[in-house]
């Protein structure tokens, strides 16, 4: 048995609020709208959820290699100090450059605040001339599905 529900059209819809998402899919969106984005504030405003100071995501990060570094610290392991330095110097010198490196290209995109030469605003409609309206859209690709991540690679002190 199931059951029916009736409401008003606008709230009959498909799509789901972000925060009903996991992490790594609401992380995912963001790269989605940088491949939507028709205007360089679109993009910048994006990387300022990656580069905020206070609650970005790449702040966040920091705080994840920082804290598993502690973690490691008191595990009592031989390779537990080498892990958890190694984990502090991805936070301190390898995430800060690329913290550095998209604060300066967010800054730049929003100082230009302009409209990308190739891409345009999707409207899902076609000029009511096309002969074949069904095969022509103005719409952006569809997201690239995410790489494959390498294998993990053991954490070991090296000789």
């Amino acid at each position: 048995m199931g059951y029916h529900v009736d409401c008003d059209e606008e709230f009959d819809t498909e799509l789901r609020e972000q925060y009903h998402l996991p992490l790594g899919a609401r992380i995912l969106h963001l790269a989605e709208q940088i491949r939507a984005a028709t205007t360089t504030g679109e993009v910048a405003d994006v990387l300022t959820e990656l580069t905020a100071a206070h609650d970005g995501v790449l702040t966040a990060l920091d705080d994840v290699l920082i804290a598993t570094a502690a973690f490691h610290e008191g595990l009592g392991q031989p390779a537990d100090p080498y892990v958890a330095r190694r984990l502090r110097h991805l936070a301190e010198e390898y995430l800060q450059i690329i913290r550095t490196d998209l604060s300066d290209t967010r800054n730049a995109l929003a100082d230009r605040q302009m409209a990308h030469p190739g891409r345009r605003t999707c409207t899902n409609e076609v000029p009511a001339t096309e002969r074949e309206r069904s095969a022509v859209c103005a719409c952006p690709p569809p997201p690239r599905a995410p790489a494959t991540p390498p294998p993990p690679v053991a954490a070991a002190q090296r000789r």
